[in-house]
């Protein structure tokens, strides 16, 4: 008897066992999953952006990099004297 059962046949039986036990568990499965995918986006989206935050300039949204110098050889003013931070 069961032998003769399709995959569609299968897939309504197990939407009504579904819908027959398990509906008062259905809106909080629901909101699990959102949360959890929410959570897994954020987490995907730090990875992408771990690797931009280990450089030295940041780039605006309208394209101009701003950054800091540091250990610049052409530091020496030669004018006074001066050395340059090592």
């Amino acid at each position: 008897m069961l032998g003769n059962l399709g995959p569609v046949h299968l897939l309504i039986l197990l939407i009504i066992i579904i819908l027959l036990f398990g509906a008062p568990k259905l809106p909080g499965m629901a909101r699990s999953l959102g949360q959890s995918m929410r959570i897994f986006k954020s987490e995907v989206d730090g990875l992408k952006n771990d690797g931009k935050k280990n450089t030295s300039s940041t780039t605006t949204n309208d394209g101009v990099v701003s950054g800091e110098v540091i250990n610049n050889p052409s530091s020496t003013d030669q004018n006074t004297g001066s050395h340059r931070a090592e």
